[in-house]
């Protein structure tokens, strides 16, 4: 009998998730699968328990919660030599990597997913050792934005960070930053570095437009002046999917970067907080096998 594994953080989606996982598993004994359940309680068991589907060589792992959830159980498919395929019920406040997979943000939506027979093979990166699915921002607003605390998240949704954001904004500036990708090497001060895998970052769906899931670069933007975020143009920038045309930010693209700085500088790794620096990241091209929903259910 096939194998599956769901891994469920039971505080997600306003503490629902546990009916989620309910429905999903009646969904996939319906397929033919014989599902375990495994219910997250403390850090890095996610990753634990999608380690141990790999080693069962199980086909397929769901992960039933937010972006934390599901960054934590991609790390379970580092260095295995099988990696079942990935499915994704989202209930976390921002749910970047479903979004940029068009999987439905509804969970019973995104449930009714996992029984499409559509996969799609997708990037992931490498952040000093460990693995991650969407976004690493360093600096000092990847700082405050780390500061959000799991009640603001549910009770104000992705509000909760801009409203994090702008209390930090006045009186604060950029941290001297080195910035090697590929051949190029930026140096200065910088309030915000971002490098992103999707197009979706901070539910903003058009930050990194040119952006795949599977096209084998990191997409890079350093912000150069914190006055930047106090301008118009730069929320129309955002909006309109032109942030790497906007005179304060520097855009590339690359394979390798590294992140360094003299100064003590905190990072935030798919939505959580991550490492201080140095980091460095580079890209695992078409990584893990996700189930996206059918054409006609997009």
């Amino acid at each position: 009998m096939k194998q599956a594994t769901i891994i469920m953080n039971p505080s997600s989606g306003k503490e629902e998730a546990p009916a989620f996982v309910e429905s999903a598993a009646g969904l996939l004994r319906a397929q033919g699968y014989e599902v375990l359940v495994k219910e997250t309680a403390a850090e890095l068991d996610a990753t634990r328990f999608c380690t141990e589907a790999c080693e069962a060589r199980s086909e397929l792992v769901v992960s039933i919660g937010g972006d934390g959830t599901l960054h934590e159980t991609i790390n379970g498919f580092e260095n295995q030599a099988h990696r079942p395929r990935l499915g994704i019920v989202p209930l976390g406040t921002v749910n970047d990597f479903a979004r940029a997979l068009h999987i439905p943000l509804d969970p019973e939506a995104a449930v009714s997913a996992l029984a499409s027979s559509r996969t799609r093979r997708v990037d992931v990166g490498r952040l000093n050792g460990r693995l991650f699915a969407n976004v690493v921002a360093a600096g000092p607003l990847a700082e405050t934005l780390s500061a959000v605390t799991s009640a603001d998240k549910s009770r104000f949704g992705a509000f909760a960070y801009f409203k994090e954001g702008a209390k930090d904004l006045l009186g604060r500036s950029g941290h001297p930053l080195v910035i090697r990708y590929d051949d190029a090497v930026w140096e200065g001060a910088s309030p915000l570095f971002i490098a992103a895998l999707t197009n979706s970052v901070g539910g903003f769906e058009r930050l990194a437009p040119e952006a795949a899931v599977d096209d084998g670069l990191i997409h890079g933007f350093i912000v150069k002046d914190l006055s930047f975020f106090r301008t118009l143009t730069a929320g129309l920038s955002l909006l309109r999917g032109h942030l790497q045309d906007h005179k304060d930010v520097v855009y590339f693209t690359a394979k390798r970067v590294s992140v360094s700085s003299p100064s003590l500088v905190g990072t935030n790794v798919d939505g959580e907080t991550g490492p201080p620096l140095p980091l460095e990241l580079d890209i695992l091209p078409r990584h893990i096998d996700v189930i996206v929903p059918e054409p006609s259910a997009e």
